[in-house]
């Protein structure tokens, strides 16, 4: 019953930020001052109203141009592979000159593949770029069958297949550990698109390693638990009807718990800032939770096995990873570089759990490794922000080059 009462309560909102945001009030001179500053608190009130909502379709990527040398190129997003549960997109960019192909694995963890704008936008000035576009789960009719951690590798590798041979991969925090299954399942099977290098950052790798509160979580409770506690149907209205999921407004009021009071004073600020007129500084506010809010369901399979197999059992770091029966062995990787990244401040995916991959790629030579630590920022600022572009972008974009 938990999705259907989400889903009511909603409803029943509904009508009300529908009048918040058509409400009109008058205009009132500069002069009548009074008026005018109880207008503008009045209408911030308002507004503030109707944004008391979660979307749960995907907000556009919005990346219509990218500097690229000295000119702004035009860039075109087109679906280059169509799969049940997520797709392939490519970012099309008219220019002549061939560069280095980049499959970026966004997670799937609640939000969509956009919360990684940022990532492609800075990537696309150097690379032909790729991301999985994962679906919302509740949009996903039930006979298109399960979606696990398995399946998850199997998408990676069918991604990088579609991309060719001479291609590399970029994953962003939990895909961490698909993705270095997917390298060395493709590595023992010598698969002729097994990707150049491998980037990982900020991911699960060995949550042993320094455990954070997201792993405490995951271990302070039995696996039948989140089965029988934060698992729902999805209501019949939408075309996953029926399938069970892990919804994506859980997943979001326990990231929101984390930082509580920063999203209360963030929101304090938008207010104030609507109610003084400063346009340009609640925008900025407005366009993160435009897109923090957008959310999107994980199938039932997909979250108990990730909570089961990279947070209880940790069996990637321990050698114990199956895939389609087999057991994934990442010292199978001998040619893929690999780059692993981590911030310091990350309460996220702390010091050392990424890192681990090096020592679980045994047999790939010294030259061909490679650890960033940023230490001045946390989870976010790994993929986004300026120290994303100025500092952490140029040790990517070399090691790809390096292994062009």
């Amino acid at each position: 019953m938990l999705y259907q009462t989400y889903q009511f309560q909603d409803d029943m909102i509904a009508p009300l930020r529908a009048l918040a945001r058509n409400a009109a009030f008058p205009e009132f001179p500069c002069e009548w001052g009074i008026f005018g500053d109880m207008r503008r608190r009045v209408s911030a009130g308002l507004e503030m109203l109707s944004r008391f909502e979660l979307s749960h379709s995907r907000p556009e990527f919005a990346i219509d141009s990218v500097r690229v040398g000295n000119r702004d190129v035009p860039v075109t997003t087109e679906v280059a592979l169509d799969l049940p549960f997520g797709q392939l997109l490519k970012f099309s960019k008219d220019i002549d000159t061939e560069q280095p192909r980049v499959l970026v694995v966004a997670p799937l963890s609640g939000h969509f593949a956009t919360l990684l704008r940022g990532t492609v936008q800075t990537l696309l000035q150097d690379h032909e770029v790729y991301i999985t576009d994962w679906v919302n789960a509740r949009d996903v009719p039930l006979e298109a069958g399960r979606f696990g951690v398995e399946d998850y590798v199997t998408y990676v590798i069918r991604f990088i297949e579609e991309i060719g041979p001479g291609s590399h991969i970029l994953a962003v925090c939990q895909p961490c550990v698909q993705a270095l299954a997917a390298v060395a399942v493709m590595s023992e099977d010598e698969h002729p698109a097994t990707p150049r290098s491998m980037t990982l950052m900020a991911g699960p790798v060995d949550v042993s390693e320094s455990p954070t509160a997201v792993n405490d979580l995951a271990n302070s409770k039995p696996l039948s638990w989140f089965e029988t506690q934060v698992i729902s149907s999805v209501p019949a209205r939408y075309p996953g009807g029926g399938r069970r999921v892990y919804p994506g407004f859980v997943q979001l009021t326990a990231f929101m718990a984390m930082n509580m009071e920063r999203h209360r004073d963030q929101h304090r600020k938008l207010y104030e800032y609507l109610a003084a007129g400063e346009t340009e500084k609640a925008e900025k506010i407005k366009t993160f939770y435009d897109e923090y809010f957008a959310v999107l369901d994980l199938t039932e399979e997909f979250y108990v096995e990730t909570i089961d197999r990279v947070f209880q059992r940790n069996q990637l770091a321990k050698g114990e990873f199956t895939y389609q029966g087999r057991l994934v062995d990442p010292s199978a990787i001998r040619k893929t570089a690999l780059l692993t990244v981590e911030g310091g401040r990350d309460d996220i995916c702390a010091l050392g759990q990424t890192a681990a991959a090096h020592d679980l790629c045994r047999s790939l030579r010294p030259h061909l490794k490679r650890h960033h630590l940023q230490a001045n920022v946390g989870h976010y600022g790994v993929f986004n922000g300026k120290h994303w572009q100025r500092e952490i972008y140029p040790v990517v974009r070399n090691m790809i080059l390096a292994m062009e």
